[in-house]
């Protein structure tokens, strides 16, 4: 049995040169328990290192005469345990776990004693998210009585895609030889071969899949059955599928890690708003303006895959540490790595999240620039930052698009400016012309340093992203272009999305705080300008990380403003500044006039007559998955084709038939590449003016043996100007009034193509060669 009396001891640290040790009344110097000033309970680093170099020892902290209570029965029980039987040894047990909650009774009562409520209202708000989700995606699909392909099918566009390399891995002879598959990919661009770790954000892919067959080799070795199997009929004349549920099904799985991480997404939500405000009740504002706005919040309850459901709750997290080391005066190691970590996890998942962190910096730097927090602390985050990007770039195998993204290009300014201000302007920073020369040369070396860098290293793979905003301002139009602006996801936020905040209050409260926030910032630059007083100074500099969420919510408007997509990122943010309307360091005048209870539950009473509707909407939505058509088609390419012809055709069609039938494909929807994009508007020759026969030596130059042709998208029109016929006048005015050739392949593909397969939906085209 160990002794537990050494632990026990509080060594002082080693004693500086003319440094005199301090010690209570009646204490040995050469004890080694004299009690240093830091709080009861908490061992100091070092401190048995010091005891043995004063001479103490560990005798002579045994021997102590002034702890005989603690000492002496501890030392006792331990000679008689063996004689006196099971009592007396529970007893000494009993006396040493006394000794242990004594010790460290100080430091319990110091510490809050309601944060674990805290966190216990964090997880159920998690718990209950993760059940509205998974309660929503259940309703909509039935996903829990489809077959496997039909599963398979659900996952369209983008989504089949990323699946499709989980499922490589899954069915490999080994985890390694899956991870190798991926990383030599011959199916995804053929005929080339691609490092898709490299190119499509696959580590969510990677992880899960290792989980999987973790689980499914654990629970075979156990003997525990993982799924469920049955037949389901589903009627109307069709054959019955079997379809299995539980953990072991590999779709299943992947969509229930998704579904619990973004359960745990809203206990950080529910952390955050209480850290922010200051108040568990504004914890609960923010959980629940996230419910009664749901729709406007996220979709990973329609589309699990995508990539934002993997990278968006670690943002969460990030935010939140970075709320922390703005509040904090100094900042310490670990809260940086933690930033640093978090930032890694944001971006490895997604493409986009490089944009959501320029937006991040360029805050920051506005809030330095304004004096709320110091040069020397905002270069400690952009270290963090640039750490995280190195990191990212080694662990996708040097992916360009990083390092001459104009996040990077950002990191690099700003540090350069943090450093050179001072030497260069040699000038007060309370000077507004300041300011502003360090605004633009922000803006304009930015550009340019993300221009050069393209340019030196050849790279245009997000040339599309400058002329989507160029679309935005100026009506630029190209083939690409046209491609994301005819999408709904990619136009200006629609006109009833305000309206809607506006219907839940979420609108108006926050624009309540928002002005707030806006006065004191006013009112701190007046003092700037001003030179007022150290001790106003020092009061607004406490309120630097309510500046920079104000600032970051200017950012992520113009960004949703722009593309409708990018609401995610508003309306999250925006239920975290409502949690604020709870702030004493805001609403503290309000709050003596008014409990804060009565006005919070005062307000989520007024939110909840929309928000309810809102979420009875979403509750009633019932459906269930099916897709004959392409059921049919993939059929047949599994038993009518070579496992090796290739097809090429419509991106989200393309990204089905590699997933559920294996087949190389030459496009695909990842559009986020400069030769894909090239590619694609080949393969979309055929909805174009275009001759047959130059269309179809285009595709034998691919390699392409089967084209799939939807006549859908040769007459569908989302809006004017937006049907590929009229995206192709636009890109080819030289053709511009003939027929279109997916018309003409319709009614007869001969003499340059074979029509082969034939549905309701879809044309397969064999391409004869010359």
């Amino acid at each position: 049995m160990v002794v537990p009396t050494r632990g026990r001891n509080k060594e002082s640290p080693p004693l500086k040169p003319g440094q005199q040790q301090h010690q209570s009344p009646g204490t040995s110097p050469r004890s080694g328990r004299g009690r240093p000033p830091h709080s009861p309970g908490r061992q100091v680093p070092g401190g048995a290192r010091a005891m043995r170099k004063g001479g103490g020892g560990r005798r002579g902290a045994r021997s102590d005469p002034q702890r005989p209570c603690r000492e002496g029965p501890a030392a006792e029980g331990e000679r008689d345990a063996l004689g006196r039987g099971p009592l007396r040894l529970l007893r000494v047990c009993r006396d040493r776990l006394r000794v242990f909650v004594d010790d460290r009774k100080a430091f319990i009562i110091k510490s809050d004693s309601k944060m674990w409520l805290t966190f216990l209202l964090a997880a159920f708000a998690g718990v209950l998210h993760w059940c509205h989700i998974t309660t929503l995606f259940e309703n909509d699909r039935h996903f829990s009585h489809l077959s496997t392909l039909e599963r398979e099918m659900a996952f369209r566009t983008e989504m089949g895609l990323y699946y499709s390399y989980f499922k490589i891995i899954i069915e490999a002879p080994s985890f390694w030889n899956g991870v190798w598959a991926i990383m030599n990919d011959r199916l995804t661009e053929y005929p080339l071969v691609i490092n898709t770790l490299q190119r499509f954000n696959l580590y969510p892919e990677v992880v899960l899949a290792s989980w999987y067959r973790i689980y499914t080799a654990i629970m075979d070795f156990l003997g525990v059955p993982t799924k469920t199997c049955w037949t389901v009929n589903r009627g109307k004349g069709l054959s019955p599928v079997e379809s299995c549920e539980g953990l072991g099904d590999p779709a299943s799985f992947y969509v229930a890690v998704i579904f619990l991480l973004n359960g745990l997404m809203m206990s950080l939500f529910f952390i955050y708003g209480t850290y922010l405000s200051g108040s568990r009740l504004g914890g609960l504002v923010t959980v629940m303006c996230f419910f009664f706005n749901h729709g406007e919040c996220t979709r990973v309850m329609w589309t699990p895959p995508l990539r934002e459901s993997f990278s968006y709750p670690f943002l969460v997290l990030q935010m939140l540490l970075l709320t922390y080391i703005l509040r904090i005066p100094n900042i310490n190691t670990g809260s940086l790595i933690a930033l640093c970590v978090s930032n890694i996890f944001f971006m490895l998942p997604w493409q986009f999240a490089q944009f959501v962190l320029l937006t991040q910096i360029a805050s920051l730097f506005a809030v330095c620039i304004m004096g709320y927090i110091d040069s020397g602390k905002l270069q400690k985050i952009l270290s963090a930052h640039m750490v995280s990007l190195v990191v990212c770039f080694i662990l996708m195998f040097g992916n360009s698009m990083l390092l001459t993204s104009y996040y990077a290009a950002s990191l690099v300014v700003i540090w350069g400016i943090l450093e050179l201000s001072p030497k260069v302007l040699k000038s007060n920073r309370r000077e507004i012309y300041v300011w502003v020369i360090e605004g633009c040369a922000w803006l304009f070396g930015t550009v340019t340093l993300k221009y050069l860098t393209s340019l030196a290293f050849g790279i245009a793979d997000d040339a599309h992203i400058g002329n989507i905003l160029k679309s935005k301002f100026i009506g630029y139009k190209d083939f690409d272009t046209l491609m994301y602006t005819c999408a709904a996801e990619f136009d200006f936020m629609e006109k009833e999305t305000p309206v809607r905040y506006t219907k839940t209050l979420l609108l108006p409260v926050v624009l309540v705080v928002f002005g707030v926030i806006i006065k004191r910032a006013i009112k701190y630059l007046m003092w700037a300008l001003s030179q007022a007083g150290q001790y106003e100074r020092e009061e607004r500099f406490n309120h630097g990380e309510l500046v920079y969420h104000a600032l970051q919510l200017l950012a992520y408007s113009v960004l949703a403003i722009l593309i409708m997509r990018l609401k995610l990122f508003l309306t999250p943010h925006l239920c975290v500044m409502a949690s604020l309307v709870c702030s004493k360091q805001l609403f503290g005048w309000l709050f003596c006039k008014i409990q804060p209870k009565t006005l919070v539950f005062a307000i989520l009473a007024l939110m909840a007559i929309e928000g309810s509707a809102n979420l009875q909407t979403q509750w009633n939505i019932m459906g269930e998955f099916s897709n004959l058509p392409q059921e049919e088609l993939l059929e047949w390419i599994k038993v009518n084709t070579r496992q090796d012809a290739v097809f090429a055709g419509a991106m989200p069609t393309m990204a089905s038939v590699k997933l559920s039938t294996l087949h190389p494909i030459v496009n695909h929807p990842h559009y986020e590449d400069a030769g894909l994009r090239a590619r694609t508007k080949v393969v979309y020759s055929m909805y174009s003016r275009k001759p047959a026969k130059e269309v179809r030596r285009e595709l034998i130059k691919l390699g392409v043996n089967y084209y799939i042709l939807e006549e859908s998208l040769c007459v569908s029109r989302k809006k004017p100007g937006c049907s590929m016929p009229e995206i192709w006048d636009v890109e080819d005015p030289d053709n511009s009034g003939r027929i279109p050739l997916c018309t003409l392949m319709s009614k007869d593909s001969r003499p340059y193509f074979i029509t082969v397969f034939e549905n309701s939906n879809y044309r397969v085209l064999k391409v004869l060669k010359e």
